[in-house]
This record gives C-alpha cells, structure tokens and sequence, in this order.
C-alpha cells in the first residue's frame, strides 16, 4: 500500500503545474534546449554532406540537407522566444511537439527513398531519445510526458504505415538492414522507458527545488519562494491596475522568550505564530518566513486595506498566547510588530518593498511594538 501511494504521488507530483520556483528554473532550462537545439540542428546540416562524400544517394542527401535547413529555421525562431518563455506558456510543448514531429517527418522522408530507412535510421531515431531526455531540463513532467506520448504514438503510426504497404523485400536494404516487428517493438519499449525514466529525474529535481522553497521549522514557503513568486504577483498587479502589499512581520521579544525558555521553547513559539497567522489569511493571501524571527505576508490589497488586515492579524495573534502544554508553565503572551509596504507607490519590485517594509517595521519597534506602521516618520 505504501508503494502504491508512493508511486500515485509521483504521478500526481509529475502531472501537476509546478510551483514558483520551477516555473523560473523551466523559463531558464527552455533557454537552455533552445541553444542546445540550434547546436545540433546547424550539425545536423554536417550529415548530408558525409552521407555524400561516403559515396551516399543523391536523394537522401537532399533530403536530408532540406530537412537540415528547415529545422534550423524553426531552430531560431523557438531560441527567439525562449527568451520570454514565461510570457509563452505553450512554448515548451510547441517546442517539444517539434522535436518530435521533426524527427517522424524526416523518417518519413527517408521512407519515400527506401522503407526499411523509415524504420532502420538508427541515428534518426536517437533523435527521439534526446527530445525526451532534454525535457528534464524544462522540469516540468507534464512535457517530458506528452513528449514521450507524442514519440510513441507517431513512431507507431509510423511503424504501421510502412507494414502495411511494404512488401518483405522492401523492408531489407543492404544500407539498413532488415526491418523486423520484434526490433521496432523493442524500439517503442525504450521510448516508453526512455520517458518514464526521464519523468522520474523531473519527478526528484521537482522535490529537491520544492524542498529549497519550504522553510523546515513552519513549512511555510521561504525567501527562495519569495524572491521567485513577488516578481510575477507584481506583474500580475500592474497588468491589472491593482495594488499589491507586503507586510515585514518580527515576533516581538523573541531574544527575551529565547533567553527565558530555551531556543527549543522558541521555536514552538515561532511556529505558534506562524499557525496563527496562517489560519487568519485569505485565500489569495500568502505568509513567507524569510528567517529568524521574520515573517512576510503578501496581500493583494492597496495600503489601507493591507493595514487593516494587518491589524486583525495582529489583534488576533495578541489573542491567542502559546501554551507550553505544561502544568507548571503559564501561556506566554505573543505580539508582532510589521511594517507595510505597497506597489507601486513604495517600489515596483521585492528589494524595494522589503527595504521599505523594514524601516518602517522599525518604526513600530521604535514606538514601543505590538503595532502596524504604513508611513514613514
């Protein structure tokens, strides 16, 4: 049973939209494809020419430098996207969808020539290996998936097309060899390998970079989360006209609560505060622990309205003292200070609406705590 939920997990892991952090590490690996594609299209153009310095057909070589010509094209087109790849959430299936059907078109190429080269091309087929493979560098399963999906279904379309018109003669050639069902049973057996391999490297990169982005004392999302998520929320807000606030939140007198009860009491204390917090938040309300004793809650709200729920969560945080959950200890009384700041008029990125936060939650320290501060003295 263990197994089972084991393996449920990693398919739902893999078929999920990954989060923040996967997305930026995606938009990078998509670069990344880009450029290693552009490399092995303008070598692909290398081909042709030793199949004819080799004594190769005419045709083939034709073919093959025709083929050659159009895929980098298309090689060019996709790195010209790839730099705004967030902006263009279909690019890494386009783009995988291409290497893919680039490779049965120029089988099927090869096919109008001789038919056992549609299925015997040995170094072409590899191209499906490595369009596969280099969907791990997208880190998103979902494409390594349809990738291999994709290969699948048109390597046996394929395979079924040229059984069913080809005599036995025409599947021997003295360049390819002799088509045989079992060997291109085998060959879809390694692509379907080849994907569930690759999904499953997606599958633990997936959980190393989630690992990365979750605190380990609260599990609440950390400053890596943070620092990946702000810039599309800030995005987002601008497209839309709307306000975005961000609240830099420290737990009052936590040097003193350490010193009193212990640094193990203290972070009891500290994931205390978290739960509270969480609990009070609104759906599209999110709460970051960029460290120590400090808290971020990020809220789509315009100033006043950000001060207001602030409040509340203030109010409700003074309202619930930690218990120890021992006879002899009593409950120890929790406050926050923060400070707020909002985008646009505070800054239009997280360095400046942090920097702003945080002198302004110094103001609230300085003014004797347990409060919420929006200006500036």
């Amino acid at each position: 049973m263990d197994g089972n939920r084991s393996i449920g997990a990693m398919v739902g892991t893999v078929l999920s939209r990954p989060d923040e952090i996967m997305l930026a590490a995606g938009a990078s690996g998509e670069l990344l494809v880009a450029r290693l594609r552009l490399v092995l299209t303008a070598s692909l153009l290398l081909l042709p020419l030793a199949n004819t310095l080799a004594g190769g057909e005419k045709g083939e070589s034709l073919i093959g430098f025709g083929a050659a010509i159009v895929v980098n094209v298309f090689a060019m087109l996709w790195l010209l996207l790839a730099h705004r790849s967030r902006h263009y959430r279909w690019l890494p299936f386009a783009t995988a969808a291409f290497d893919v059907t680039a490779t049965t078109s120029v089988l099927a190429l090869l096919g109008s020539q001789h038919l056992s080269a549609a299925l015997n091309s040995m170094v072409v087929w590899c191209l499906y290996v490595l369009a596969i493979l280099m969907t791990a560098l997208r880190s998103d399963g979902r494409i390594t998936l349809f990738a291999g999906l994709l290969a699948l279904l048109q390597y046996g379309a394929l395979n079924a097309a040229v059984f069913a018109i080809a005599s036995p003669e025409q599947l021997v050639s003295p360049e390819y060899g002799a088509v045989t069902r079992a060997t291109q049973i085998q060959r879809l057996i390694l692509l379907a390998l080849t994907t569930a391999l690759t999904a499953t490297i997606v599958y633990r990169m997936q959980r190393l970079v989630h690992m990365s982005g979750i605190d380990g004392l609260t599990r609440l999302p950390n400053r890596t989360w943070l620092m990946h998520r702000m810039p599309r929320l800030l995005e987002a807000a601008h497209d839309q006209g709307l306000s975005l606030s961000l609240a830099l939140i420290d737990l009052d007198n936590f040097k003193a609560i350490n010193a009193e009860v212990g640094h193990r009491m203290g972070d009891r204390v500290l994931c205390h505060l978290a739960r509270v917090l969480q609990d009070g938040l609104e759906e599209d309300e999110w709460l970051v622990r960029l460290g120590g004793q400090e808290l971020v809650v990020v809220m789509p709200l315009p100033v006043g309205a950000a001060w207001e729920r602030m409040e509340a969560l203030r109010r409700r945080v003074a309202a619930h003292p930690f218990d120890p959950g021992t006879v002899n200890d009593e409950p120890i009384r929790v406050t926050l200070s923060a400070g707020i700041a909002a985008s646009p008029q505070d800054g239009r990125d997280t360095s400046h609406l942090l920097g702003r936060a945080d002198r302004r939650l110094k103001i609230a320290k300085r003014k004797g705590r347990n409060r919420v501060v929006v200006r500036d003295d």
